[in-house]
């Protein structure tokens, strides 16, 4: 049995205690936070730290969870792998492209850690089903792709955790908090992109630095074409929709359903997600997969879960956008 251990108790730090306690190969030895008011929010019997690195010597942990705002990602990651423990790292991998880059190459200079990334998305049902029938070839090669995410976020969201606003603890907007597994999938299934022409904006008038809406238009390397559009100015949080055309078929994600669009305009059910009980569906319910998978990666000394360099195309592409929005012109990815 794994020992694992969270640093950062927000607001993402409670699913990762639920997929730790639903999987009986992981026990959770220690939680760690810099307030020390969030001591009530520890799991019961689980010993709570204010200081990550005395908790690692303490605890022992195999594997360190890191669930902390963005800009503690990649320094808090790399002093834990000096330590000698694994890590599994919230999404964004990085602020930056440089940074991310950086967090790659320290991830190929030490071979003996794992480090995961939590981009879980990849991990619905409807996306592997998706993903497979693409590079079946079935179907043909994608032609064109569309990723939108719908979601709203009130003013009280940037007050309540003021980093998230900022572009030097951020790093971004809708894109890096959002709807950076949206991008994520939108190379995943259409592979590499060439370059790219957007545009970003903020249509709330909330005082913060960064973007709260997006819009991209992406040409991949094989020629098809695609779209991405974002935003938290909406008003609600509505699905996430991934409209795949191939030579020979359309397939659509949308409400967590994968369906292939007949010629007539009605849809064909082909798979459900699993749900993620509780008001933020949205997020998806793949926690509990990829964590599994990249325990049972450090079970069997495999490379099987999504690294570090997996990850770093993300970033490239957040970044793209932001310098094309700048330029007013296309840039190259």
């Amino acid at each position: 049995m794994k020992k694992a251990a969270v640093i950062g108790m927000g607001v993402i730090a409670p699913i990762h205690f639920a997929a730790i306690a639903g999987n009986p190969n992981i026990t959770l030895a220690g939680v760690c936070d810099i307030e020390e008011s969030r001591r009530e929010a520890a799991p019961e019997g689980v010993p709570f730290f204010t200081d990550f690195k005395e908790m690692i010597r303490e605890v022992k942990p195999d594997v360190v969870h890191i669930c902390l705002p963005h800009y503690l990602h990649v320094p808090v990651s790399e002093e834990a792998a000096r330590m000698g423990v694994h890590v599994f790292c919230e999404k964004p991998v990085a602020m930056n492209r440089e940074e991310a880059e950086e967090f790659a190459e320290f991830e190929a200079a030490h071979p003996d850690i794992h480090m995961g990334i939590c981009l879980q998305n990849r991990c619905n049902e409807s996306v592997e089903m998706l993903k497979e029938l693409i590079d079946g070839g079935e179907y043909g090669a994608v032609t064109g792709i569309r990723g939108t995410v719908p979601w709203f976020r009130e003013k009280g969201y940037y007050e309540v955790q003021p980093w998230r606003g900022k572009w030097e603890t951020a790093g971004g907007g809708c894109m890096i908090n959002q709807s950076v597994h949206t991008l994520d999938l939108l190379y995943h299934l259409g592979g590499p992109i060439r370059e790219l022409k957007a545009v970003t904006a903020q249509l709330l008038d909330y005082g913060i630095e960064v973007e709260d809406t997006v819009a991209a238009r992406l040409t991949f390397e094989n020629g098809a074409n695609g779209v991405f559009l974002a935003t938290i100015a909406n008003y609600a949080n509505e699905s996430v929709q991934i409209s795949v055309q191939t030579e020979r078929a359309q397939f659509l994600i949308m409400d967590n359903i994968l369906y292939r669009i007949r010629e007539n305009g009605s849809k064909e059910l082909l798979m459900e997600d699993a749900k993620l009980p509780g008001t933020k569906f949205y997020y998806g319910a793949s926690h509990g997969k990829l964590i599994g998978k990249f325990y049972e990666a450090l079970e069997n000394g495999t490379q099987d879960y999504l690294h570090v360099r997996d990850a770093v195309m993300s970033i490239r592409l957040i970044d793209a956008i932001h310098a094309s929005a700048k330029s007013r012109s296309a840039v190259a990815v």
